[in-house]
């Protein structure tokens, strides 16, 4: 605005910001029950925080350490690690394959945390896409309100342009709160629950491969199809490195 020549005390618009502001404020609780709303400061929180998710790379390690363990000793000698996982669901697949139960009953149970997770990230994002969707409309309402109090009195030239410039303030705040606020946080929400659900989907695999008494080459080929051709290399030069040192 200011390289335009705009005057930013234009932004001085208390009737904007309640048409914007408060009109998406309501129709995100007309549109969402209060138990989802509830979230909503935690969910803005969660933009700003870096996602505390175990690395792919470590995660594979662990699991080659945990089948090597599983082929010398059994999967009983594993519940001695359980205590020290702090993924709670790693740590409750991992009890789940150790008291026995067969790998169909695992994958389901899950699976079914998987999917359970994957829909509460979808309510928390869809708040943000949904407001990001009605703040741009509502600011064409207020531009239309605007311009009907602007022209209801054109005895004034200059009045009247004033009107009308203030008028269009409503449609610049619902574009850049839908935008530039709404639409990216949903975004980034999505990404983040599509990076947790590629982690836990890992945990899956290597616990179901675990469980089967695979080789830990093989859990190794398994889980790396998980990680990008840049991540492999870094790995196989990394286990290069600690063989080197071995020897």
């Amino acid at each position: 605005m200011f390289l335009k020549g705009a005057p930013v005390t234009s932004l001085v618009n208390p009737a904007a910001y309640l048409i914007i502001f408060g009109g998406t404020a309501a129709t995100i609780f007309i549109g969402f029950p209060m138990a989802e709303l509830k979230k909503f400061p935690k969910l803005v929180k969660m933009t700003f925080s870096k996602q505390n998710l175990m690395d792919k790379a470590e995660l594979i390690s662990t699991f080659m350490d945990w089948a090597s363990i599983t082929r010398r000793e059994g999967l009983l000698a594993l519940e001695a690690k359980v205590e020290e996982i702090d993924d709670a669901f790693l740590r409750n697949g991992m009890r789940m394959i150790i008291d026995g139960n067969d790998q169909e009953f695992v994958s389901d149970v899950l699976m079914e945390d998987i999917h359970a997770t994957e829909e509460r990230h979808r309510s928390g994002a869809l708040i943000f896409s949904q407001a990001g969707m009605y703040a741009p409309s509502l600011g064409v309402l207020g531009a239309v309100i605007g311009l009907i109090a602007a022209l209801s009195d054109m005895s004034d030239m200059n009045e009247l342009a004033h009107a009308i410039g203030a008028a269009f303030i409503a449609t610049l705040l619902g574009i850049f709160t839908g935008y530039v606020i709404c639409h990216p946080l949903a975004n980034k929400l999505k990404r983040m629950s599509k990076r947790e659900v590629e982690i836990r989907m890992m945990m899956v695999e290597g616990l179901l491969s675990i469980q089967s008494g695979v080789s830990t080459i093989a859990i190794n080929q398994k889980l790396s199809v998980f990680l990008t051709p840049t991540e492999r290399l870094q790995m196989s030069e990394k286990e290069a490195g600690a063989g080197e040192q071995k020897d």
